[in-house]
């Protein structure tokens, strides 16, 4: 084993796991809660940077071979959600104290990071559980609000039950081709033994529930309300930016065909269709999100219908444009000393007249999200389709484009009441200044994208 492959090609996880011992050891000096947020950002903001300074080197290596390997492709989405993630610590200034948040927020980016080097089922499990863990306690930490303990527990279980799910399905695969590395997966794709189509459906459905795809959504609505904004950011974005991008990974090139072909098309189609009729009747902002996430997997999912070479890129750029709008979402939101009325949408009503900075940017994150041309999330979903066409599926691609259609109701809905609707009886408070900056930050990016969306699809 080369150690000096190994410190390069692992540099963004070490510089996190370095983050973490310094806030373990800021807890045992006693030191307050501002030092460690500034640990976190600081080790987020390297990491990020390294991954980014390896990719555009062309760095590639493979330390430990058939489990963990880089390449400028991996390497530029972990700066990616790395970079996603800066915006988060920020909102999270005024929301908790202590370390908890900040060292817990560090190791679940540890386990997405190795999602994205994983070429073998142990290192993938083992990343998706550092990713998954430390976001149960996330969302218990938001005591604030009654309901937290409770979403956590739901996520807890049906967390646990993907795990069983995907080990179980790893099993197979294992019985199957005696070889536990994702070229087995992808060979086990194309088989026609009823072995290997067991264990790739297992795998599969493992990540549908990590992913909140229908019928396996339950969790996602209770989890996104419980939580605080910050810890709904995080999940909504960098989670599931974790859990798509390491679907894409394990599939590689892959070709699907029946019966996983209308698994992946049908499942996704019934989360956009549902996602978008349930977003319409929800009161709150996070709730809103929740089924507005459900209904994006399976936009995301989709994108696994088509060429095995375009996936990646279409994916990745969906991520970037979701995340960035999710972001600006959340980090625009009036503060309140309420939580649990924060994001009632009676709230937002009203609010361009009180606060017409937030009020354009939300303005702004919903025309994206629903897909309304020149913003992104347009361009996203027009990648996505594109490459479903171009591979032959016209009917389902025809079919998620009619569902897409449904959202547009209630993001515009939140427009409507920000803008035309008499003002809300409530008191905003202006965010606190790091929050934003988060905002002008995410709103700086999303902007790029959109005027320079070619550019930034021929670096991914």
């Amino acid at each position: 084993m080369n150690m000096n492959a190994v410190l390069l090609a692992m540099l963004p996880e070490h510089v996190l796991l370095l983050g973490i011992v310094v806030i373990v050891a800021l807890a045992i000096v006693g030191r307050d809660r501002s030092g460690a947020l500034a640990v976190a950002f600081a080790s987020v903001a390297v990491a990020a940077l390294a991954a980014l300074r390896l990719a555009a080197d062309g760095y590639a290596a493979a330390p430990f071979a058939g489990q963990f390997s880089v390449d400028p492709s991996s390497l530029l989405v972990k700066g990616m959600v790395l970079a996603l993630a800066l915006p988060v610590l920020l909102m999270a200034r005024d929301d908790f104290e202590g370390v908890e948040f900040p060292a817990l927020l560090l190791s679940s980016l540890y386990g997405v990071c190795l999602l994205q080097s994983a070429d073998g089922f142990a290192t993938l499990f083992l990343g998706l559980e550092l990713m998954s863990l430390p976001v149960y306690v996330l969302v218990l930490l938001a005591d604030r609000r009654p309901q937290s303990a409770e979403a956590a527990l739901k996520y807890l279980v049906l967390g646990g039950t993907a795990t069983a799910t995907f080990l179980m399905g790893a099993s197979l695969l294992y019985g199957a081709s005696g070889s536990l590395g994702s070229d087995a997966f992808a060979r086990a794709v194309g088989a026609g033994d009823g072995l290997s189509r067991a264990a790739v459906v297992l795998i599969v459905l493992a990540f549908f529930l990590k992913a909140a795809i229908v019928p396996f959504h339950a969790w996602a609505p209770d989890a996104y309300e419980g939580a605080s904004v910050p810890v709904t950011a995080y999940m909504a974005t960098i989670v599931k930016a974790g859990v798509l991008l390491a679907v894409v990974r394990l599939f590689g090139k892959a070709q699907v065909s029946s019966p996983l072909l209308e698994i992946l098309a049908a499942l996704p189609l019934v989360s956009i269709v549902w996602g978008n009729l349930a977003a319409m009747r929800q009161p709150t902002l996070r709730r809103m999100i929740a089924y507005s996430s459900i209904a994006h997997a399976g936009y995301l999912f989709y994108a696994l219908l088509g060429d095995g070479a375009g996936r990646l890129q279409a994916v990745a750029f969906y991520l970037l444009a979701y995340a960035l709008m999710n972001l600006l979402a959340f980090g625009a939101l009036p503060a309140s000393p309420d939580d649990a009325t924060r994001d009632r949408l009676d709230n937002l009503k009203g609010l361009f007249h009180r606060s017409p900075f937030a009020a354009l940017v939300l303005g702004v994150a919903m025309l994206s999200l629903a897909g309304i041309p020149p913003f992104p999330g347009f361009v996203a979903k027009f990648l996505i389709f594109r490459n479903v066409i171009a591979a032959g599926h016209t009917t389902y691609a025809v079919l998620g484009l009619v569902g897409s259609y449904l959202g547009i109701y209630f993001y515009l809905r939140v427009i409507q009441f920000m803008f035309m609707s008499p003002d809300a009886a409530v008191a905003d408070v202006r965010p606190a200044p790091l929050a934003r900056i988060a905002t002008a930050g995410c709103l700086a990016a999303a902007l790029a994208v959109m005027v320079f969306p070619g550019w930034v699809i021929a670096r991914l």
